[in-house]
Parts: C-alpha cells; structure tokens; sequence
C-alpha cells in the first residue's frame, strides 16, 4: 500500500502511512542500534567490510536473525552493504564510523548505554512533568542542583556530558563556521564553550581569527587538550567563568551553541543584555539551537528539545526566530536575522 492510499474506518479517512506506527517503531530502532552498540559490531567493521558469516563468527552470535538484523542496520542508513545474499559484505557509514568505532577522537560508544538509560528514565516520566512543571531527573530533585552541577562534579560526568554535547552539536558548527560571514571580524568569544568544539572549528576555517572559550573552571582540562590536539593553542584562549555571575570577555562576535535553552525567561534575557553590552558596535551574537519554527508546527526537534528541557531543567525551554527577535530588540540589538545549519539547528544572529 503506497502513502496515497487512503483507509476508511467508519467516517474517518485517513492515508496508509501511519504516524502512531511510526511512534512505535521507534523504540524498535532504539534498541536495534543499543544491540549494535552492546556487540560493538562498529569496532568490528572499522577495519574491513564482512559478510554475515564472518560477522557471525567474531561475535560469537548463535546466526538465526542475524541477516535481518544487519540489513535493518542497512536501512536505516547505519550500514552499507556491497551485494546480495551470502557473500554480501557489510561496512560502516561515515557517520558510525566517527562516533561509534573505538579509537575515534569522537567515540561517544563508553556513554551511550548510560545516556539511553538516563533518556528512558527522563521521558518515561514525562506525563509526571506535565502535572509538576518540575524536572524528573531523581537526582537533581534530592540534590537541588541543577544539571550542569551534577555533571560536572566528576571527570567521568564532564566527560560524558561534553563529549555527547558534540555529538549533537558537530554538523551545526561546521556549518556555522564554513557558511557565517567572518569578515571585518577578528575574535570570537564561545559562551559556554565546554571542550572547545565550536572555538576549533571556527580558527580551523578562518586564519583570521583568535577565539575565547568561556566556562566554568571543570571544563578548562578537556577544552585545553583538545584545543592542543586541534594544534589551536596560540589563538584560542580558554578562560573560566561563570557567565550568570562574570563579564562576558570582550570580541566582536559571541556565539552561544546550545546554551540559551536550558534557562527561564529572566535568565535568557539576562545572558542576552551581558552578550549586548560585550559587544562593539556592529557586533554580532550568534546563537545555535533547535530554533522552533515560528508558526510551531515543523521543527519536531526543537519541540522534543523544548520538552527534554521540562523533564531535565528548573526553568529551561527552546523558542522561536520571532521569541529571540524580541528579546535582543528588548536589550537593544538593532535587528536579527537566522540561518540554515545541518539537520534541525539554526543560527539566530542579533547585531548591535
């Protein structure tokens, strides 16, 4: 049945595709991937492309199902497959290649199990949040801390925590520093830059620049060893801080990537007034995020996001284009305008 049918029930008429079915599916692609993972099947295959046999053979796996399994791996794009049948040979996507095979500057695999477990805890209790408008998350409830305190109060959080953030962040801060006009620009300051990520990929594009990742003090050991192993250390600076509390550093242009949505209003209008007054004239604030569509009906990431900052933050919430317009208005921005990045981000720059 093609998506153009259409299915009567009574007096409801509606096309075959299903979107109730899809929301099912999901939890089936979930765990096919978390089993991926578990068998470290992508570790297997970084080194050369195999058939279901030999796959069989160096995991130890019993065989029945295994075909079927690998080629749902295939159609959701997390394999390729060279051929037919028995002697096809499976390979890994760039994509599972760089984050999924161990060895990978950006390995994410060592957290992913835990990140799953913490998303099923959060979002399983997500019709609780609706009733409370308070986070789920047992542990920021019993502490009173909120989720970057709790991160951040051990290596192993910090690190899971930033290195994940990566993962989301990689294919909108690429675009963002190959595609934003730099010129007449010379410094960069990242608020909330964590390991540095955006601050490397901007100097790393344009020579021209020197940039400034800002934080609190429990990231500065992970953003100086990346920025060393970017070969970065001469023009990008990390400097600690917290950004409710300090000035922001001076440049002409600062970013936030992913960092205005998991504050209340106050506070967002606040991070913005502190980025107004860093700022020369003709400075520019860039932010990134799942920016929700104005009219609220497309962007299904930036909803979900919206919704993640419910279950995970006191006050935190995504925003539309025209919500971000208002508030640099507000704090005395001349006038905003966005850009398309990868997948579901955007960029919404306000010029002063």
């Amino acid at each position: 049945m093609s998506d153009r049918e259409n299915i009567s029930w009574g007096n409801i008429k509606f096309k075959g595709h299903s979107r109730i079915l899809d929301a099912m599916r999901g939890v089936h692609i979930n765990q096919t991937l978390r089993a991926a993972v578990k068998l470290e099947l992508f570790t297997l295959l970084a080194e050369n492309p195999l058939t279901v046999e030999e796959i069989r053979i160096a995991l130890d796996l019993h065989g029945r199902g295994l075909g079927d399994f690998l080629d749902t791996l295939v159609s959701l794009e997390l394999l390729e497959r060279d051929g037919n049948g028995k002697d096809a040979r499976y390979r890994n996507t760039a994509e599972v290649s760089l984050f999924l095979v161990k060895g990978s500057p950006q390995f994410i695999g060592w957290s992913f199990e835990h990140r799953m477990q913490v998303f099923e805890q959060s979002w399983g209790a997500l019709a609780e949040a609706l009733k409370t408008g308070k986070p789920v998350r047992q542990d920021i409830r019993e502490s009173g801390k909120d989720l970057f305190e709790l991160n951040y109060q051990s290596d192993e959080g910090a690190r899971t925590f930033v290195e994940g953030m990566n993962f989301g962040q990689l294919g909108s801060f690429t675009d963002f520093a190959r595609e934003f006009d730099f010129s007449g620009c010379h410094k960069l300051c990242d608020i909330g830059g964590a390991n540095g990520l955006l601050s490397i990929l901007v100097a790393r594009q344009h020579k021209h620049m020197k940039c400034i990742s800002f934080d609190l003090p429990a990231l500065e050991p992970y953003a100086l060893k990346k920025i060393k192993e970017a070969g970065l250390s001469d023009r990008i600076t990390v400097l600690n801080g917290n950004f409710f509390e300090d000035d922001f550093p001076r440049a002409d242009i600062i970013t936030m990537g992913n960092i205005l949505h998991d504050w209340n209003l106050e506070q967002k209008k606040l991070l913005i007034g502190k980025a107004y007054e860093a700022l020369p004239d003709e400075g520019r604030m860039v932010v990134i995020e799942y920016i929700i569509d104005d009219e609220r009906r497309k962007n299904t990431a930036g909803l979900l996001m919206s919704v993640q900052m419910l279950l995970v933050t006191e006050g935190g919430f995504d925003f539309t284009a025209a919500d971000f317009d208002s508030w640099a208005r507000e704090s005395g921005f001349k006038r905003t305008s966005s850009m398309h990045l990868k997948g579901n981000s955007r960029a919404v720059i306000a010029y002063k």
